[in-house]
């Protein structure tokens, strides 16, 4: 899924805003976040390096935000229509949420760093914020986790797709 919307951010705007734009948005953006940028930039035949560069500061941009105020924000929310939305995210994150109980920042890393679908430094910080765990510790741990990611994809994406000459 997140190939297809990256797909279609490259379709749509490629040629109207650079392409590091797109991928700094892409990255910005929760389910998509960083393997979504960097699959832009391959697509776009970004070179590697720059891709990654602004994939993962995209990513990691709103995760600060995320640690320090979305209990308040969704405290706030659940008062509005949203509070429907706001349930199902506090649900997604709680569903997600046995490893990182389990294993603490350790879990962290490894739910962030493993780039599966429904993982990743959005629902990470979302979780670690609604178990109450210290935002000092746990952003330099997702930030870890989203270089271990964007490491993984690049490798997957600009190595593997790139030798078969996929997207080139």
């Amino acid at each position: 899924m997140a190939e297809a919307i990256a797909s279609w951010f490259v379709t749509t705007l490629q040629g109207s805003i650079a392409r590091e734009f797109i991928v700094f948005i892409v990255s910005l953006l929760p389910i998509l976040e960083l393997r979504g940028g960097i699959i832009a930039g391959f697509a776009l035949q970004m070179n590697w390096l720059p891709t990654f560069i602004i994939a993962f500061i995209g990513n990691l941009l709103p995760i600060p935000f995320i640690l320090l105020f979305i209990r308040y924000i969704f405290q706030v929310l659940k008062k509005t229509p949203l509070r429907a939305f706001v349930a199902w995210c506090e649900r997604k994150a709680d569903d997600r949420s046995e490893q990182i109980r389990k294993y603490q920042y350790w879990g962290i890393f490894l739910f962030v760093a493993v780039p599966l679908p429904g993982t990743g430094a959005w629902m990470g910080a979302l979780i670690s914020a609604l178990l109450n765990m210290d935002p000092k510790k746990t952003f330099p741990v997702i930030a870890l986790g989203v270089l271990t990611a964007g490491i993984i994809v690049s490798i997957l994406s600009f190595g593997l797709l790139g030798s078969l000459g996929i997207g080139q």
